[in-house]
């Protein structure tokens, strides 16, 4: 479930809103102004996120490995990253 709540409020009632989350599979988006700022998820949550990201990215990976052209070599692509 997704709860809106101001700032304001979150401060207010902060130890309420993290014992929602953490043991009610609550989650909260913060807003100012009546526009949303932040987020408030379970680990749960973040790490099932972190997940899809990642299998975003080596889904990206192995379409970009199967792209036709020459390879860049390892020290250019450093350069060009500015690492």
């Amino acid at each position: 479930m997704l709860n809106k709540i101001t700032t304001a409020d979150a401060r207010k009632k902060f130890a309420n809103i993290i014992n929602r989350v953490a043991f009610g599979d609550e989650s909260f988006v913060l807003t100012r102004r009546g526009e949303p700022i932040a987020a408030i998820v379970s680990v749960k949550e973040l790490k099932l996120l972190q997940e899809l990201e990642d299998q975003i990215d080596i889904e990206d990976a192995w379409k970009a490995k199967n792209e036709l052209g020459d390879p860049i070599p390892w020290e250019e692509l450093k350069k060009e990253l500015v690492l």
